[in-house]
């Protein structure tokens, strides 16, 4: 027998070694997708037993009732104030020219960073001459203060949803598509099974927010560092 390959003839039929007998698969690559707008209202979609749509129709009066369902948990979710729209510390000052301080249109929520500062109480408010989103002085009841003056306060975003962290993102599709049920099917047993999942997607973004927040009871402000006590830190000594 001749062969250009090792072989063994076992009971007359001749067997190529294993390691010449496997089937090798080319590897295909894993893509990691990110949810969108689309994505999610698919997502609530499938969840009232819809087909899905291959791009958000507002022509459409369900898919248009469904995406603002979707806007509205989204910013109902953001205005709570996470760690990946809130900031802190950020100096704010007046302008030469009104002596007002404008904000941006995507800060939903802004105070003072000093708590204890009774003399000014700072709230967004829009300023009836010019229509701009502006700090509102609810103390002094105005919107001018003193020439160059500058103050440090906390801001709270509305992010797009693109742009949130993974786990909101389910947290606020679950949360949509529960008012979906009760609003387009009132289906309640749906709804009932779609509020566990919120519930547990609640869960994930709470330990989340303890793992990125930092917290601390000691309360140390921006700029300054601390090192809390570690057990383990006993046996060195």
């Amino acid at each position: 027998m001749n062969a250009t390959l090792p072989n063994q003839l076992i009971r007359g039929v001749s067997v190529l070694p294993f390691f010449y007998s496997q089937i090798f698969i080319p590897m295909t690559t894993t893509t990691v997708d990110i949810d969108t707008e689309l994505s999610a209202v698919n997502a609530i979609l499938g969840s009232i037993g819809q087909s899905p749509i291959n791009g958000i129709d507002f022509a459409n009066p369900e898919i248009s009732f469904i995406y603002n369902i979707l806007k509205e948990v989204n910013q109902d979710v953001q205005s709570e104030g996470w760690t990946f729209n809130l900031e802190y510390h950020i100096k704010e000052t007046v302008s030469p020219t009104d002596n007002k301080i404008i904000i941006e249109s995507d800060v939903i929520r802004i105070d003072m960073e000093d708590a204890w500062d009774r003399t000014r109480d700072f709230v967004r408010r829009r300023d009836s001459t010019d229509g701009l989103w502006k700090i509102y002085d609810r103390v002094n009841h105005t919107f001018e203060y003193p020439d160059n003056d500058y103050f440090y306060v906390n801001k709270v975003r509305l992010l797009t949803f693109e742009d949130i962290p993974t786990v909101f993102q389910r947290y606020i599709i679950y949360k949509a598509s529960g008012r979906a049920a009760v609003q387009l099917v009132s289906n309640a047993q749906l709804q009932q099974m779609l509020q566990t999942y919120e519930l547990q997607a609640r869960a994930a973004c709470m330990e989340y927010e303890c793992n990125q927040g930092d917290h601390n009871f000691m309360g140390w402000p921006d700029e300054s560092a601390y090192q809390s006590y570690k057990p383990y830190t006993a046996l060195r000594r």
